[in-house]
């Protein structure tokens, strides 16, 4: 088996990508420290393949991953083919989950989350490299302790969090 230590990023491919390609590109960045390993380097799934085959290849991504990271947009609670399949996929495979809401809120969006991950656990960010990559390095831990713990629910972190970050 390979060594799991990728970033399974899911988002809304219609009418989010943009973000997660910004995610790349702070990735590659000379500016920034941020980085993951991002599973979705491992294979292709076309737009043209079945779902069947699609949902195959994003598995194989799964294998591959430690973490995962769901991009939350206005209509991702809605997407039931494949991000809600990713989601009941991270959540069996108790991966520790980072929701981002790419409207700028800081704790759980009622409005947007999928309804599947707002009683699970998770933290909830703001979409911005600083925060992500902080959250990328300490919730594994977290996620871990509170597992343990026999916690669930949404987290998120304090103000003082990101105030040092700068943000």
């Amino acid at each position: 088996m390979a060594y799991r230590n990728k970033t399974y990023v899911s988002f809304d491919g219609d009418k989010d990508i943009h973000y997660y390609r910004l995610m790349r590109a702070w990735k590659q960045s000379d500016h920034t420290l941020f980085n993951f390993y991002d599973a979705h380097d491992l294979n292709t799934a076309r737009d043209t393949s079945s779902e069947v085959s699609i949902k195959a290849q994003l598995a194989e991504r799964m294998r591959n991953s430690k973490t995962f990271v769901l991009l939350v947009g206005e209509h991702t609670q809605y997407l039931y083919k494949f991000v809600r399949w990713e989601i009941e996929q991270a959540l069996n495979r108790d991966f520790p989950i980072i929701v981002v809401n790419l409207n700028g809120k800081r704790y759980i969006d009622e409005n947007r989350c999928p309804p599947l991950l707002r009683n699970e656990l998770a933290i909830h960010i703001s979409f911005n490299a600083l925060i992500m990559q902080y959250a990328l390095e300490n919730w594994t831990s977290s996620h871990l302790m509170y597992r343990y713990k026999g916690k669930t629910g949404p987290y998120y972190y304090k103000e003082s969090v990101y105030k040092n970050l700068g943000l």
